[in-house]
């Protein structure tokens, strides 16, 4: 297809799908975006190539970022122990527990949103004011002292109160709030100038309301649905180029040393042995039989959020989709990858 039917057949798709979001797709020196539906719904106001979506866990990479930047400095190591990096207490938590295990999610921890009592993230804030939740320790009484789920070094099991403590370590060693710490290590360093962890009561222009749709058509929005503001585990905002600038910066190595992207984004622990996906520091992935990486592969999912990413180092490919309802993400980086006729 040429550009022009490219972009056609890639708006029919966004309707066909009622696909609300923004996306960017990069092979080569072929560039394709676009967007579609409202970031606020209620004023109609359009989602444009520079509105900022949250992306819910997708930013759990620029957690594992900052914690390699701090091990690079010799201020901590991927085997310190959790009890040695940060002045609280865990009555129930094992001892030997270390950053690497929090990293690939082998802690054993408990984690505070345990999908197999609760179906809906949503959930958690029933009978919690999530107006209060605004930084890393805010997230503490929802799993400091409850008993291990597993013994550290288990089977990988995803766990967002590993990322949680990630955030409290980096705090505690670099005398910094975890976000500022991002923001300006990471965000500037990578000329994402729209990217932030903003708070939802007070979201800057250009930002897209989340919305949750029900069976009979109609909305809300998600701002009682999660945290007020973002963290270590995830929430933070950014606009679809400024995620491609990320994973540019850290391909050049403009944000690590050769040797620590490679530590990052190596595969680590098995996810799903029959679909050769593993996870690493950096995230989800797709290898060969040789552990090869094929496809670094990036997601998040809260309600009124939904975000796909994907890196494919053979063909220098990048794909990201930002969507401010909660599904078709997914959907429209499958047309974009067939689009970019990856070989994936």
């Amino acid at each position: 297809m040429n550009t022009e039917n490219i972009s056609t057949y890639l708006d029919e798709k966004q309707k066909e799908l009622s696909f609300s979001g923004a996306f960017y797709g990069r092979k080569g020196d072929n560039i394709i975006t676009g967007s579609h539906g409202y970031s606020n719904w209620s004023d109609k106001v359009e989602n444009q190539l520079n509105t900022r979506f949250s992306i819910a866990s997708g930013c759990k990479i620029f957690t594992a970022t900052a914690i390699c930047m701090l091990v690079e400095e010799g201020k901590v190591t991927f085997d310190s122990k959790l009890s040695d990096c940060v002045d609280l207490e865990f009555p129930h938590f094992n001892s030997e527990i270390t950053i690497h295990q929090l990293l690939t999610h082998t802690s054993g921890i408990p984690d505070y949103f345990n999908e197999d009592v609760m179906e809906d993230y949503e959930e958690l804030w029933e009978s919690r004011p999530a107006y209060n939740v605004r930084s890393p320790k805010d997230f503490l009484p929802l799993f400091q002292h409850e008993p291990m789920q597993a013994e550290p070094s288990s089977p990988f099991q995803y766990n967002n109160s590993g990322y949680i403590l990630l955030g409290l370590i980096i705090e505690h060693v670099a005398k910094v709030s975890f976000t500022k710490f991002v923001e300006d290590r990471i965000f500037r360093k990578a000329d994402m100038q729209d990217s932030g962890y903003f708070e939802t009561d007070r979201l800057p222009a250009r930002t897209a309301f989340g919305y949750i749709e029900h069976e009979d058509g109609s909305w809300k929005t998600n701002i009682y649905s999660l945290p007020a503001k973002g963290g270590p585990d995830g929430g933070a905002y950014t606009t679809v180029s400024d995620m491609a600038k990320f994973w540019q910066a850290l391909k050049t190595n403009e944000l690590l040393s050769e040797e620590m992207t490679v530590n990052l984004m190596k595969p680590r622990e098995v996810v799903d042995e029959d679909r050769l996906i593993y996870y690493g520091y950096g995230g989800y992935m797709a290898v060969d039989k040789q552990l090869n990486v094929v496809k670094y592969i990036q997601m998040g999912y809260d309600p009124g959020v939904n975000f796909r990413a994907v890196y494919v180092p053979k063909e220098e490919a990048t794909i990201v989709v930002c969507s401010n309802k909660s599904d078709g993400a997914y959907e429209m980086l499958k047309e974009i990858e067939g689009v970019l006729e990856l070989k994936i």
